[in-house]
């Protein structure tokens, strides 16, 4: 039994529920063809009491009314002539001697009774063929017996039949059934595959798709409209939170460029130092904050566009050495070398949001390294598509933490006296989804590894 669960439980559902159809299917045959089954052979059983018990009825009627010999002298023609040579007579006398017959029935006690024995006769080829013989004993008033019975040839050749034909029609329904099977399991599944198609595509940021209606009312369908309205809910809530980041980030950004310039107006107009000091501090946290409602901005545009595949193929390897290159001295000062191994690789889409991912990883890659070390860059192309792996040596990120690392404004707290808003991986996940692809933070001896996945242009694709 665990075996079996074992086994039931790797198969996929749609087997399961091919395989329950087709049980189901040949249960319900087995039912009605044993039920058919014993209905029949309970009426042909019936039918030849009926004959047997009539047949001696006459013959006690005959040895009532002309005596012991001509019962003897009938059994004697009859097994002589039989009209039917399935009937079977014995005459026993009172002290257990057979008469007429070839059939010696046990001793019987006081009253009449049904007998069912077998019997063995040659057949053509040599080998004997089994047969049921029903007969009635009944005792006689000078003390014999007269057992009168009949061979159900004919009924066991008929019900041999029926079980022929029931096998073949076991073979029919198991085959039939299994084919019901798998239609049900078909249908069942391109009816789930369309709901499947789309929260995959929805996941992959196409977030106006809707699953299809057939406008059945079926419970597929009813499914299918719940989940069209839990999409126009998520979309409504994401909606008006990307609405309330924009607004936020466009009714601040004004104010604090005003800010920002007649801070640098001060700052041109003579002051002591600590006085010019506290206004370079001022000016930097005004830079900062505009660089975190510039990178909402663009965060809240990038999410509100779906996937493109009209967008331009780009030579990712020419973005990434471009990137590297750029990149390189601000590394090469605090001691840390970008090291590229780039092979050719092409990308559809949009290069400004290709090139700000890519620096987005630099930077962190940088930021965290420790002097003395070394941010590996390499891009190949494989079977999943289009890979770009940015490994450092810095602390790293604990595994708990690398989805969480994701979100808004997400810092660990080991990272909190470091530069930044907490928006560079958001930025580049959003892209990342934007194209088709995701992004993975993978843990290394010492370090991190962020890996980038993209879906590949092939050859031949027009531009």
């Amino acid at each position: 039994m665990k075996a079996l669960r074992s086994f039931t439980g790797t198969l996929s559902t749609s087997t399961r529920l091919a395989l329950a159809v087709m049980g189901s299917f040949l249960l319900a045959f087995v039912l009605l063809g044993g039920g058919v089954y014993y209905a029949v052979s309970t009426l042909l059983l019936h039918d030849a009491r009926e004959l047997v018990r009539t047949d001696a009825a006459g013959l006690l009627d005959l040895y009532r009314e002309d005596g012991y010999r001509a019962l003897r002298d009938e059994l004697q023609r009859r097994q002589a002539a039989p009209e039917d040579p399935d009937a079977v007579y014995a005459l026993v006398s009172a002290q257990g001697r057979l008469l007429v017959g070839n059939v010696v029935p046990p001793r019987l006690a006081t009253h009449a009774r049904w007998l069912e024995y077998g019997e063995t006769q040659a057949s053509d080829d040599g080998n004997g063929a089994a047969l049921r013989v029903i007969a009635y004993e009944q005792r006689l008033a000078d003390g014999g017996r007269l057992l009168t019975g009949l061979r159900l040839r004919s009924q066991d050749r008929f019900l041999g039949l029926m079980q022929r034909t029931a096998l073949v029609a076991f073979v029919f329904a198991a085959t039939l059934g299994a084919l019901v099977g798998w239609l049900t399991s078909r249908w069942v599944s391109r009816r789930l595959r369309s709901l499947d198609a789309t929260a995959e595509r929805v996941g992959g940021g196409e977030l106006t798709l809707r699953a299809p209606l057939d406008h059945s009312d079926d419970a597929f369908d009813r499914l299918a409209r719940r989940f069209n309205g839990m999409l126009d809910r998520i979309e409504e809530l994401l909606g008006g939170v990307r609405h309330a980041t924009d607004h936020i980030a466009h009714d601040l950004r004004t104010p604090l460029t005003r800010l920002r310039n007649r801070l640098e107006e001060l700052r041109q107009q003579p002051a002591a130092p600590s006085q010019r000091a506290a206004l370079d501090g001022a000016v930097a946290e005004t830079d900062q904050l505009l660089q975190s409602f510039g990178a909402l901005l663009r965060l809240a545009r990038i999410e509100a566009q779906g996937p493109a595949p009209d967008d331009p193929v780009v030579d990712l390897r020419g973005l990434v050495a471009d990137a590297v290159e750029l990149y390189a001295p601000s590394a090469a000062e605090r001691g840390v070398r970008v090291r590229a191994d780039l092979r050719p690789a092409r990308v559809r889409g949009d290069r400004d949001q290709l090139f700000q991912a890519v620096v987005n990883l630099l930077d962190n890659a940088v930021k965290y390294a420790p002097a003395a070390s070394e941010v590996d860059v390499s891009l190949r192309a494989d079977a999943e598509g289009v890979a770009l792996l940015v490994d450092d040596c810095g602390p790293g990120v604990p595994e708990a933490d690398r989805e969480r690392v994701f979100d808004r404004f997400q810092r660990l707290e080991s990272h909190r006296g470091s530069p930044g808003v907490g928006l560079g991986l958001s930025l580049v996940r959003a892209i990342a989804q934007r194209h088709g692809g995701r992004i993975l933070l993978l843990g290394r001896t010492p370090g991190l590894r962020a890996q980038v996945i993209l879906p590949a242009v092939r050859d031949g694709e027009v531009s």
